[in-house]
């Protein structure tokens, strides 16, 4: 019997990564700016978290991509 393999393309994981990211930075804005009431510290803190989380979620979803766990046919 032949194995089926299940892939995701990375321009799917990709447009997930940037929809995830969109949701997160807006939460991240939401939540620093509502403990610093400061503009300029809620926009640092949002851009440098921003930048680094969407690279870890992009690898995080493709290291994902070849656990074949959970997934059907």
């Amino acid at each position: 019997m032949k194995k089926i393999k299940h892939f995701e393309h990375f321009k799917r994981s990709l447009a997930k990564t940037i929809t995830y990211r969109i949701l997160i930075i807006i939460a991240t804005f939401v939540v620093v700016y509502i403990m610093t009431h400061d503009i300029e510290k809620t926009g640092q803190v949002t851009i440098i978290t921003s930048i680094v989380n969407t690279f870890l979620y992009y690898f995080h979803e493709r290291v994902w991509n070849k656990i074949h766990w959970g997934k059907h046919k």
